[in-house]
């Protein structure tokens, strides 16, 4: 009677692993957003590679290959260990490289959209700013002016977008050329970009 419980225990194991998947860990499992899943850690998990097993909250984590292999196994996936692993470490993705506009300030960026825009449309008015070169910034309202020093972050021609960056504040000042060494920023603005010969002739 024993004899035939261990013969069917057996038969029954044997069946299940015949009829499980058989994956092979990958060989540096690695996740997008924090949700592990089999699919992220083995290779040929199919329908079972959204089954999450484990949360990521950091930049890695660490699972106990036992428990791993028993999840996977409920999941109908074979993974036999071939190299006795104690843990499996998931790591996260790198992901894409940040690009320069992405890791720069968003007024810097903002400032530098349009201008670059600019830079590059057919006949564009001839270069009277150069980038980093020192250029005075004039604020008109209400019969007012207000100047400042800056340094240009691009080459921008007559009545073109440039951003100025305030030496000392280290602000970027959203402006338009109005000449060699010089700009206009705030209601003026428009004025010198619409007419931009006006100004300069000043």
């Amino acid at each position: 009677m024993i004899r035939s419980l261990l013969l069917a225990a057996a038969v029954s194991a044997f069946a299940g692993a015949a009829l499980a998947n058989p994956v092979v860990l990958r060989a540096n499992p690695v996740d997008d957003d924090g949700r592990v899943t089999l699919g992220d850690i083995f290779e040929g998990a199919g329908a079972a590679a959204n089954v999450a097993v484990a949360e990521r909250v950091g930049p890695s984590v660490v699972l106990d290959a036992g428990q791993l292999q028993a999840q996977a196994r409920q999941a109908g996936l074979d993974w036999s260990n071939p190299n006795g692993l104690r843990r499996v470490a998931v790591r996260r993705s790198a992901g894409p490289v940040q690009t320069l506009a992405e890791a720069a300030p968003t007024d810097a960026v903002q400032a530098a959209q349009p201008i670059a825009r600019a830079a590059y449309r057919p006949g564009a008015a001839p270069q009277v700013i150069a980038r980093n070169d020192m250029v005075r910034v004039t604020y008109q309202v209400g019969g007012v002016n207000l100047a400042v020093m800056g340094k240009a972050m691009r080459s921008a021609g007559l009545g073109e977008p440039v951003a100025i960056m305030n030496t000392t504040s280290n602000r970027v000042i959203d402006a338009v050329a109005s000449g060699p060494g010089q700009a206009i920023a705030g209601p003026g603005a428009d004025m010198a970009r619409a007419n931009p010969q006006q100004f300069a002739a000043r």
